[in-house]
């Protein structure tokens, strides 16, 4: 069947709207039954997507959409971060006073438009995808409403998303007026051709595409909006943005630059490699002088993009695969990390500043162990799945000449470890009382535990899990 590619969008698309009817009809109170319907959908879709793996390369009514190896790894990961997301939610919701059931909607919604974007193949499915996945996303980071932080998330998140999105679609516009095409392969071989054409136009194109996904994938120079949005927004969404948002905007890069643009390599792999460079010094440097956790969070989110930008410049065998193995060690060890953040929430509060974090792992030696666990693997040291991750990354770049660039992210790399370990430090050697304890709701130890568990195992199978491709 050639809707193959779309069946998990729809199944968490139709699921989410199943929800809302739920939530028309319910009575006021605990809204626990949306969140284990709304995990239910997700654990519906992540099925479909096991089911539709060995089915290797479907492609979507007229080619605008495709199922391949990329695409289960890249929906594999979302689900995976969405899954976390809603388990995290329960709790924080109730605690903070704003537990309402469209909240889950909102979240399989966004995560619809992701999957959306991980099959996409034409750049109209691109921009559909995009503002799919935004909308909910702007109202997720208002949701703590009235609380001044997070309208002004809401706000600042909205009108930089509309820019951006005024840049795709012009973007689009002119490479359709370059080329009359919109479909990635045959854009692909447009430019195999002996005379392609109006060039200029499909440059500037590419140019705006390179800065409209370069703000949702949070690189250097549009990366500005990162840190307000990810205090201001409720600490799971503040997860789920950093790991699934970032998973379906590296897949718009990938798709964009490697499949369509990938024969004009030389026209673009020059401004990528500064872009990356510029993201993973910025990224870390500015996390040296942070002293909240959700904003040390956001430069990280920050540092990580510039290197998976360097997996658009390796060779495609190999850089490819690390992208995708690098995403889900990525959104494992973040969503893990935030799920011992929001263990920290409770109904007088939420202080993220590093001292709220001060002996915690005296009393609570689990969530001390679980949080060094995740702050090793971000930073990328063995045997966690983030020293594989960018080891896979420095290769692929190493082997395809980007030698300066891989020096950049190895001393980036050294850098991260002062702030990923200040958090660790700060657990493990504060004041032996400390101002608050993890409390123990079972949904948020069971997110750690399973972001926990992932990150050993992809750390011990990362062989296997690596040798993935287009």
């Amino acid at each position: 069947m050639m809707g193959w590619p779309l069946l998990p969008t729809l199944v968490l698309a139709a699921g989410a709207l199943g929800l809302l009817l739920v939530e028309a009809f319910r009575r006021p109170g605990s809204a626990a039954g949306m969140a284990w319907g709304a995990l239910g959908i997700t654990a519906l879709a992540l099925g479909v997507v096991a089911a539709l793996a060995g089915r290797g390369e479907v492609e979507g009514p007229y080619r605008m959409v495709r199922w391949d190896p990329m695409a289960f790894w890249l929906s594999l990961t979302i689900l995976i971060g969405t899954g976390l997301a809603i388990l995290l939610s329960r709790h924080y919701l109730a605690d903070r006073g704003i537990e309402r059931g469209e909240y889950y909607v909102f979240l399989l919604l966004a995560a619809a438009g992701m999957l959306l974007m991980a099959v996409a193949t034409d750049l109209l499915i691109l921009f559909l995808a995009l503002e799919w996945l935004s909308f909910p996303l702007y109202v997720l980071a208002g949701f703590a409403r009235p609380q001044l932080e997070s309208e002004e998330a809401a706000l600042k998140y909205f009108l930089l998303g509309a820019f951006a999105s005024a840049f795709l679609v012009f973007g689009i516009a002119l490479i359709f007026a370059g080329t009359g095409l919109t479909n990635l392969s045959d854009l692909a071989a447009w430019w195999k051709r002996p005379d392609p054409g109006a060039q200029p136009l499909v440059w500037i194109g590419g140019a705006m595409l390179l800065v409209a996904l370069g703000f949702k994938v949070a690189a250097v120079p549009f990366h500005l909006w990162t840190p307000d949005v990810y205090e201001g927004a409720p600490t799971p969404v503040t997860g789920f943005m950093a790991a699934a948002t970032k998973t379906a905007a590296v897949a718009a890069l990938i798709r964009v630059f490697l499949l369509g643009l990938g024969p004009a390599v030389a026209l673009w792999s020059g401004p990528v490699a500064l872009m990356a460079a510029a993201t993973m010094l910025v990224g870390n440097g500015v996390a040296l002088m942070q002293s909240n956790f959700k904003r040390m969070m956001a430069y990280s989110s920050i540092a990580h993009a510039g290197y998976l930008l360097m997996g658009l410049l390796g060779d495609p065998g190999l850089a490819v695969p690390g992208v995708m193995f690098y995403l889900l060690a990525y959104t494992l060890a973040t969503m893990g990390a935030f799920a011992v953040a929001v263990g920290m929430v409770g109904p007088e509060g939420e202080d993220q500043s590093f001292r709220a974090y001060a002996g915690v792992a005296r009393r609570s030696p689990g969530m001390g162990i679980a949080m060094a666990l995740f702050m090793l693997s971000l930073i990328g040291v063995p045997p966690t799945a983030g020293f594989f991750a960018k080891l896979l990354l420095f290769a692929a770049a190493w082997q395809a000449g980007w030698i300066a660039l891989v020096i950049v992210g190895v001393v980036t790399t050294v850098i991260s470890a002062y702030f990923y370990l200040r958090v660790v430090v700060a657990m493990w050697m504060g004041p032996e009382v400390p101002a608050r304890l993890p409390r123990p709701y079972p949904w948020v130890r069971l997110s750690v535990s399973l972001a926990g568990v992932g990150t050993l195992l992809l750390g011990i199978l990362w062989l296997m899990l690596g040798r993935l491709s287009l």
